[in-house]
Formats: C-alpha cells, structure tokens, sequence
C-alpha cells in the first residue's frame, strides 16, 4: 500500500496547484428549440469533454491552441461539428438536426474519447443498453454477439477467456500462468478468470480489443482485452429499476441510483441479484442442481474539487453461492489399456449404471454436492488531473478472490473421488499511472507505469480425497492386492501452496499524424515478472499399513510431493501501425507487433516418471508471439458501417494444459509446445433504415493450428498405449471453431404515447452459429462438438423516459449443444459435458427516471 500512496502523491500534487483556465461555454438545443439534455462535447482528438445539463448549458475548459474543433453529439441527432480559432466573445448557441442514422459509437480504449471507427484496431463496441436487453449479463451470453470471444468454464475457477482463440490455457485451470487476454473495469485489471463468470453490474458499454495491446494497457495482452466501463455518478438526479421473471424459477434484479451530494460530490450506487433454478436433476437427492444465485454491489463516490480534476472511489462486491457447474457423463471412449480397465467393465464390476446414457436428458446420480463459492470485490481510487493538452491519471486498487469449491470429479454416484475441494484465496494490488494527449499539434499518445503484486494461497489446504470405488478406476494390475478392503477408502492429499508474484511495466503509445490521411503509431513495452511458489503435498488416510506391496498401490495414486520454484524474467515488445484514412468514410491499417505472456509455473501437481517428480515441469516457458494484421474500416453511407480485417499470430513456447493419466496431478498439468499459428478473417457490419431498422452482424474465419508440438500428452482414447506423449504437430487447437458469426436486429415504431409514456414498440432478435470445434487440448474424435445455432428474441415497448416492459426469449429452438468435454480425472475412459442452456422465457420490467 506504501509503494501504491508513492505512486498517487506526483498526482495529488499536481491536481493540488492545477489553475483556472479560460472556458468554451454555451448552450444546445434542437431544431424546435429546446434543450438537448446529456449532449456529450468533445474537444476533437481529446478526451477533454462536457456533458450538457438540464438546461442544455455546457462548459468546457480550453485544454489545446486555437485552432481545434469542438464534437456534439446525442442519441437521435446528428453529429455537429463546431471549428473555433479564437476564443468566442460569449456562449454559444448550437443546435443540432434530427438523424435517423447510426450513432458514431464514443470509445476510450486509447485514452481518449474517439470514435469506434476512426481508430485504426479491430474492435467490438456493445452498449449497456444492448447488453441489457439482450439478457447478456456474463461474458458468458456476450460472447453470442461477439462471435470472435470464446469463453468456457466448468466452474469459475475453471475458466477461460480467449479472443480468437488464444489467450489462456483450454480446460482446466493451472493457477501458475497468466492470462492473455486483460479485463478490466474501469480501468482496473481483474486477475482472476472468476471474474467472467459474474453478472455484470450498471453496465455503460463494453469493448472488445483484438490482438496485443499491451502498449495501450497496464498488464500485458498478448490475445486482446475486455475495456469496460460502468455508468458513472451523476450531478444531476437520476435512478434506474429493473425486473425479470422466467421460467426454472428465473430472478433478475437490477437498481442504480445516482445524485448530487453537495456542488462537488456525486454519488452512484448500483446493485445486481439473479437467481434461477437448476437445470440438472440430481436422481439420488431429488433435487435440481445448476441453478444461479449470484449477487453483485458496487458504489462510486466522485469529488470534483476542480474542473480539471476528477477523483472517484469505487469499492464493489460480487459473490455466486450456486449448488452448481455440476457436468453430466456425455459418453465413453474405449482407450487402450487393458479390457478389465474400461469404464463400462469397472462399473459392471461395481454394480454400477449410469442414471441415463443420453446427457441431454440431464440427469446425474452424484454423491459429492457441487458447491462454487464465488466472492471477489475489492477498492479503486482513481484521479484524473487535465494538465496541458492531456490528462495525467492515476489507478490504485486492491481486489481480493475468495473460493470456496467442492466437485465430484469422477462425475458419476459412485465413491471414487468423494472430496474434491482447491479452497482458495487470492489479493492483488495495482497501481497504474499514465499520460495520455497531445503533445503537439501532430504528436499525441500515452505513456504509462504499472504494477500488479498478487498473493495466492490454499486456505487452508487443497484436498483430494478417495472413496471406496477408487481402487477398481486405479487397478492397473491384476492382482488381488488392490482389492484390500479398506486400502484407499479415505485416502488423499492435501496440498498447501502459496504463489507470490510481481509484475512491473513501463509501456508507451505514439500517434503521429504525418498529414492529415496517413497517420504512424509506434508503441513499446517493457515487461518484467517475478514468481515464487512453495508447493507442499502430503498424503493422508486410507488403510494404514507397513506391507511395501500395499504402500506400492497406493503410491501409484497419490505421492508426496514438494517443490519450490523461483522464477523472472524481462522483455521488451512493441508494435507499429501505418493507418491510411483518404476520406472520412474509409480507414484502413496494418499493424506488426510483438509481446511476451510471463513465465510459468505448475501449481497444480506435477507427473512422475519412473517414480520420480518430473521437477523440470515446474518452470513454464514465457510465450513469444509475433501478430499482423491489416484491415479496412468503412462507412459506404451515413446509416452503413462495413468493415474487415485478416489477422496472423505466431506463437513460439505456447503454454498449454494437459491432462495427464495421474489423479494425483490435480487440473492436469503445463506444457510449452513448440509454435503454434491462428490466423483467419473478419467481418462485421451495421446498417440503419431510416428510424424504424437497425441490423447488425459479424462473421469470423479462424484457423488455429499446432505448427509444431512433438511431445504432446497423448489423447484419451490413446491412454494406455506404448507411448505416454504424441506429436501433435498440425492438429487444431482447442475451442477454435472456424466459422463463427452473429447476426441481429431491431425494428422499432414511431413515438408515441403508451400506457401514458412517451415510448415505442420493438421487437428485436438475434442469432449466434459456430462450427464444430476440439475440447481437447491433444485432439481427440471423441472430444470433438458439433457445430450449433442459438436464436434469441425480445418484443415490448421502451420509454424515453419512464416504464418499459418486453418479453424474450433465448434458445428458441431449444438446441441441445455442448460448451465444453472434459475426460474424468483418471483418463479411465468416460467424459462428461458443460451443457448449454435449454429454452429460457420471460418478461422483464424497467423503470429509468432522469431529472
């Protein structure tokens, strides 16, 4: 906390002595000549702005040299532009047309506010408002309107979040890598991959960044970043109230509520609660598991104590309590061990049958409770000082992850892995500090340091646990010794573990405007990161016994393990981007880069090899990747977007997890294969037709390959050959599907007055389609899942200002699909499924009020 205050006083300091300065004001009204409320003002290629008040009166102070141009836009009008060269004598009067085209989409991920289309990087923009109505609340939903974001989670621990297909490991979660893809919020990063799995809380708008972005971001991105901003506290009174009701028992509640404390102090709270039955029934308990039960609150407090200086505390808390993430046995691969080691052999030997051999009729028999206790929050200030022509920002944050798990791990009623349990606690502290503006009138960028400390730890342990069903998955002979009563029931380990990392950046981005079409953007990063890990197994239970044949047995399932691992590394990566605009409507760009994921550490168990720790597994090399891509971004009419880009990664030492035969090593293990290349092409599009249409849709080719991975973990149904490792090398890589898109739209009626609002008619629908894909990090045919198509849709009446009430739906037709397989622990041949959503309805109430 002491290093964090260090790096806050420089901007204290400077908000302190900052000094008044001349002011553009004025005044915007509309064509009847009333005043446009919540108009935004932007200095142009600034993120110096103004929001218009009730009365339509903007003030906004003079940050560059005459001359510059002023931006207004609001919803439903066009967009003005106002060039100014001295100083106005008084206010201005500016009014703007109605427009029935699309709305210029404002982001900030370069830190500043510019438009979506103007900027020269593959981006996805999804107002707050779409997520919303789209019942998109997770990342989990967003990633059926961005069809180039795959994320998959067996529990929230277990998740991954990938852009184009890279970014993190496939499967299961190894805690000892980084992940490559950044989220933040706020601009605060979240470390944990947890994160993705909660309900979005008072959402402003997300965007979505493909590619390496680690010279625009704190923490490094070697696949893209998550930018998204959360409504912010508002001077003037305004207060939002949500409900939904569906059917599995659906409950969704949202408020916000956001006002004036005195001239300078704002303030925003904001809560989010969803419940929902279950969609599996558990045969044994009677009673249906994977329901949702989340809860998210979140509070701002903004001080202004200048108009050049702008402090916001934010502290939030989100927890999920459900009796869920529970996966169902989806089939069975022979592999190539012995005919008394097949799964259908050692149940029928156990007397055991499955509930139902058919998944989709989601029934499960388990006798461990699946219980993902889910609790992140944490504190952020940040201050925002607009010194010359730019804006001097400081983030410090402290997050903390609690986890609180129990799974049942061989996914079936019988005693085989009766604890599975990686309780978890995690903090971080981060601090970035940047400068972002014009340095000339042809030079503007941002420069930045950042700092991330992070402290995971067992609380108090990891436990893996047998039951008296473990000997008969783990008989890998045919003696009579592995049915000793007793010999494993109760037997496991228990890991305590501590990782302890620091990674420092200093990272910088240059926009230089040769003329006023061609435009170079240099950017450079230096990364370094440290991590240290002290990792202790020991055994416990079972049938407690001094015979050496015996002991033998039940090392074979679980071994002592201790190891240490001290690990750094440094590096320095950077890109360059030509971008070539020769009109307006026409921006397009090519772009090199280059950047590092940190180095590696297992933290999950490691593989033995002639009895013997494989300790050299302990150390993960960094990832190298080599990117392109060019791309074209244009506006064919002034209700039209069209835009492409094609897209290259090499990845030299790619980090992968595998999963490996040993129970005892715990969500499998880290590998590096040796290069891997995703390349592909994107498209998407927008189109308005006068008020009434809006349509939208975007399509992406991905080809994801192992260019060279030539000790590879076998695949399951090779478990038990000759050889315990494969070359792989040309197989696809996992969770790649080649085709992707999405497609939706909206039709809305003239205004009018509805239920006494001022209000209109809608209906709106979407589509989201992929094609098969591998769920095996070593491609497998029996981990393989066909290509599906979702249909969603929404219909109601929306106010300005006021009540709004629609029905939805999503998964219409009711397709039964797979989000992820999975083998069980043990590779004894049997894989079970993370299902997708059936059939969900419902209706939703909203209510907005803004003085």
């Amino acid at each position: 906390m002491r290093k964090s205050l260090l790096f806050l006083m420089p901007i204290l300091l400077l908000a302190g002595t900052a000094f008044s300065q001349d002011a553009v004001v004025g005044v915007i009204k509309n064509g009847e000549g009333t005043s446009v409320v919540g108009a935004t003002v932007v200095i142009k290629g600034t993120n110096v702005h103004a929001i218009a008040d009730t009365s339509g009166r903007f003030s906004i102070p003079l940050r560059r040299a005459f001359p510059f141009t002023l931006l207004i836009s609001s919803l439903g009008y066009k967009l003005e532009e106002v060039k100014l060269t001295s100083l106005p004598t008084g206010p201005l009067t500016i009014t703007l047309s109605s427009d029935n085209s699309l709305s210029e989409v404002v982001i900030s991920s370069r830190r500043r506010l510019e438009t979506a289309q103007q900027v020269p990087i593959p981006i996805s923009v999804i107002s707050g408002s779409l997520v919303a109505d789209a019942g998109a609340f997770n990342v989990n939903r967003l990633k059926e309107i961005v069809p180039t974001v795959q994320l998959y989670s067996s529990n929230p621990r277990n998740t991954t979040l990938n852009i184009r297909g890279v970014g993190s490991t496939f499967g299961l979660t190894n805690d000892g890598i980084d992940p490559g893809v950044g989220f933040y919020v706020d601009g605060v990063y979240y470390a944990r991959p947890a994160a993705t799995t909660l309900d979005f809380i008072d959402i402003e708008q997300v965007e979505v960044l493909r590619g390496p972005q680690g010279t625009l971001f704190g923490k490094n991105t070697t696949a893209g970043a998550f930018n998204i901003t959360t409504r912010q506290p508002s001077f003037t009174p305004e207060a939002n109230f949500e409900v939904s009701y569906g059917n599995y028992g659906y409950i969704q509640a949202k408020a916000a509520v956001s006002g004036p404390l005195s001239k300078k102090f704002a303030a925003r709270v904001s809560f989010s609660g969803t419940q929902r039955d279950g969609t599996l029934y558990n045969v044994v308990t009677q009673k249906h598991i994977n329901d949702l039960n989340n809860l998210g609150l979140r509070g701002q407090l903004l001080y202004t104590p200048s108009d050049k200086v702008k402090i916001t505390l934010t502290a939030d808390n989100s927890e999920q309590h459900p009796e869920g993430y529970a996966q169902v046995v989806a089939g069975v691969a022979p592999t190539l061990r012995p005919a008394y080691r097949q799964f259908k052999q050692i149940i029928a030997d156990l007397n055991y049958k499955l509930p139902s051999e058919n998944p989709f009729d989601r029934l499960v028999d388990h006798n461990t409770p699946w219980r993902s206790g889910n609790e992140l929050g944490g504190v952020a200030l940040n201050v925002d000082a607009k010194i010359g022509g730019g804006t001097l920002t400081s983030t410090t944050a402290w997050r903390y992850w609690n986890w609180d798990p129990s799974n049942d791990r061989d996914f079936t009623g019988l005693a085989v892995l009766q604890l599975s349990q990686a309780t978890s606690k995690h903090k971080q502290w981060t601090q970035e500090v940047r400068y972002a503006g014009d340095l000339t009138s042809r030079l503007s960028g941002v420069i930045g340091v950042f700092g991330i400390w992070q402290d995971l730890k067992t609380d108090p342990a990891h436990i893996e646990e047998s039951g008296d069903a473990q000997w008969r998955f783990s008989q890998s002979s045919t003696s009579e010794l592995w049915a000793t009563p007793g010999l494993f029931d109760g037997y496991g380990i228990k890991t305590v573990s501590r990782l302890k990392t620091f990674g420092g950046a200093v990272f910088g981005q240059l926009d230089w405007a040769i003329t006023d079409q061609i435009h170079v953007l240099p950017g450079l990063r230096y990364n370094y990161d440290k991590k240290k890990v002290d990792y202790d197994r020991k055994t416990y239970g079972g049938l407690q016994t001094d015979d050496p044949d015996l002991i033998a047995l039940k090392n074979i399932v679980y071994t002592n393990q201790t190891f240490n691992a001290d690990v750094d590394e440094s590096n320095v990566s950077g890109q360059l981007t030509l971008a070539y605009k020769p009109t307006k409507a026409i921006n397009a760009f090519a772009t090199y880069s280059t950047s590092y994921k940190p180095i590696g550490v297992n933290l999950g168990g490691l593989p033995t090899s002639g009895g013997k720790v494989m300790t050299e597994l302990a150390r993960i090399n960094p990832e190298s990747v080599k990117h392109f891509e060019v791309g074209v971004k244009t506006s064919p009419g002034k209700n039209a977007t069209a835009n492409i880009v094609y897209h290259r990664t090499d990845i030299k030492d790619y980090q992968t997890q595998v999963q490996t035969a040993e129970v005892g090593v715990n969500r499998g293990y880290l590998a590096n294969a040796e290069k891997v290349r995703v390349q592909g092409v994107e498209l998407d599009a927008s189109l308005k037709i006068h008020s009434a249409v809006s349509l939208y849709g975007s399509l992406a080719y991905t080809d994801g390959k192992y260019v060279s991975f030539k000790n590879a973990p076998v695949p399951l149904e090779e478990t038990g050959g000759s050889a315990a490792f494969k070359d792989i090398s040309g197989g696809e890589l996992p969770g790649i599907s080649k085709w992707a898109g999405s497609i939706g739209g909206e039709i809305v009626s003239n205004p009018g007055i509805i239920l006494g609002q001022n209000a209109r008619f809608f209906v709106g629908a979407d589509a989201y389609f992929r094609s098969s894909f591998s769920s095996s990090p070593s491609p497998s045919k029996y981990l393989n899942i066909d290509g599906y198509t979702l249909f969603n849709a929404r219909a109601g009446f929306r106010a300005l200002n006021g009540l709004t009430i629609f029905v939805w739906g999503r998964n219409l037709l009711n397709k039964d699909y797979f989000e992820q397989l999975l083998p069980a622990a043990g590779n004894a041949g049997h894989y079970a499924a993370v299902l997708g959503d059936p059939r969900t309805y419902g209706v939703t109430i909203r209510y907005s009020y803004h003085q």
